[in-house]
């Protein structure tokens, strides 16, 4: 993110507000205007490694996703509970060794959104996560398997 007027944004809602503003004009903008809120987010969470701040990122950026195709503010109401009840990382291993991909795989890939999909950070920290999720993040990002 290299625009300065991106870099400026300080908080989720700022992100928001100038995606709106500029959405029409200049898309690219916007969207690297999401993807910052999508970080500030993550931050905001309180993630302790670098691993679990990636992982909450998926899990905004599905929120981001999915609200800008429903019209209307999505929540991952679903993975936030297996977060409280299990944990970040055990919950990603968890939604990542299933063979069928999820809702939220297949909105981010639609949305152009690959990087922030959890099989993404599943193959970045491999010494993380389960040999099986592992496996099915190779098998879903380099075959396109949903």
């Amino acid at each position: 993110m290299s625009d300065p007027r991106i870099t400026r944004l300080k908080t989720p809602e700022d992100c928001e507000q100038f995606a709106k503003n500029v959405e029409a004009e200049h898309p690219e903008l916007a969207k690297l205007a999401r993807r910052r809120a999508v970080e500030l987010r993550a931050l905001k969470y309180g993630a302790t490694t670098d691993v679990e701040r990636e992982a909450l990122q998926c899990i905004y950026a599905f929120e981001e996703a999915r609200s800008q195709e429903t019209g209307k503010r999505a929540r991952a109401n679903r993975t936030w509970q297996s977060i409280a009840k299990n944990g970040i990382l055990p919950t990603v291993d968890k939604v990542v060794a299933r063979r069928k991909a999820t809702e939220g795989y297949d909105s981010l890939i639609k949305a152009g959104l690959e990087d922030f999909t959890f099989e993404t950070v599943v193959l970045k920290f491999q010494d993380h996560f389960s040999p099986e999720a592992v496996q099915q993040a190779k098998l879903r990002l380099t075959t396109g398997d949903a």
